[in-house]
Parts: C-alpha cells; structure tokens; sequence
C-alpha cells in the first residue's frame, strides 16, 4: 500500500510538471485565469477533480 501511495504522488507530480515543462506562456496563461476566479468557482472546480480521481482510483483499486 505504501509503494502505491508513493507511485500515485510520483505520477500526480509528472503530470503537473507536463504543462510548465512542454506550454510555459500557456500554463501562465491559465494559472492567472484561475487566479481571476470567485472562491465559489475553485471550489466546484476542485471539487470535481476530487470526484474524478476518486472514481479513477476507486476502478483501478477494483480491477487490481
């Protein structure tokens, strides 16, 4: 289980480090877009990234 966790931090950090490494101007772009956002708005919007990660992780604890 610890090797799991570590291995899903792992991936989680490649794929936020996609965006600077390969479109710089383009994650600035989105990252001061985001910053313009009301509060209610972040919140929906992380709020559905918890969903869809935890159903990601839900079916491939499930298919393990």
């Amino acid at each position: 289980m610890n090797k799991a966790i570590w291995l899903a931090l792992g991936l989680v950090l490649i794929f936020e480090g996609l965006g600077p490494l390969i479109a710089p101007r383009g994650w600035r772009e989105m990252v001061s877009q985001l910053s313009q956002q009301s509060d209610a708005t972040l919140r929906r919007i992380g709020g559905c990234l918890v969903v869809a990660g935890s159903v990601i992780a839900y079916m491939m604890y499930t298919s393990m």
